[in-house]
């Protein structure tokens, strides 16, 4: 962070590779991370029980609705014992890294409850942001992720944004934010939940059910 800012300039190769270590020191210490994705920007935290429900507080996320998981090479799915199904690794091989969340069975004992759905699956993305990939492979794990944002107000596309959402938060260090610039208007990731005799399409986004049925043709969701 410079003298006098509340952000960290993560913009250039120097920016970002300059943040890796004050980023991994901030999620060892159970801190949130503000940061730019491919669509808006996200909070995430290491994945741990105590990081995790500091972002559900701060979120107040209810219980029905988890968090995914970004990362940035399919070891890390392994190290958490995360499944690819047959059709999740069709879909992988196809459209990550990229705006596709697939949910995934698996991670038993590894991944916190609060990072699964009602059904049981972990939703995990790789990030084509070529930045957070970068920063996710010098910390070496996973982070979590969800939009940048109170309740009932739109995702931000700055980092000025979440400052002035969470000011007392980022004084008190409890929150980082990485300033990578206004991102452009974009659709969601698409969501496709995996751990089911067939993937289903749970949320529409980026990639159409046309697009992803030329991969994987008994998908599920004509959205």
């Amino acid at each position: 962070m410079k003298p006098g800012t509340l952000t960290t300039p993560f913009w250039s190769p120097a920016e970002i590779q300059g943040a890796a270590r004050m980023v991994s020191a901030h999620l060892a210490n159970r801190g949130v991370l503000a940061y730019p994705t491919e669509t808006v920007y996200g909070f995430g935290t290491a994945v741990d029980h105590e990081s995790v429900e500091t972002l559900v507080r701060m979120k107040q996320r209810p219980p029905s609705k988890p968090f995914l998981l970004l990362i940035a090479g399919s070891g890390m799915l392994e190290r958490l014992g995360l499944v690819l199904t047959a059709s999740a690794s069709q879909l992988a091989a196809r459209f990550w890294p990229g705006p596709l969340t697939l949910v995934l069975p698996g991670g038993d004992h590894r991944v916190p409850r609060r990072l699964r759905g009602p059904e049981g699956g972990v939703a995990v993305r790789w990030t084509p942001h070529e930045g957070l990939q970068s920063l996710i492979r010098a910390y070496g794990d996973p982070i979590t992720s969800t939009s940048a944002n109170r309740p009932g107000v739109p995702p931000a596309v700055t980092a000025s944004e979440i400052v002035s959402q969470w000011t007392d938060m980022v004084h008190r260090g409890t929150l980082m934010v990485l300033d990578g610039g206004r991102l452009p208007p974009s659709k969601p990731s698409t969501v496709v939940d995996c751990t089911g005799r067939r993937p289903r399409v749970i949320r529409p986004g980026v990639f159409s059910a046309a697009e992803l049925r030329d991969c994987v043709p008994d998908l599920i969701g004509n959205v």
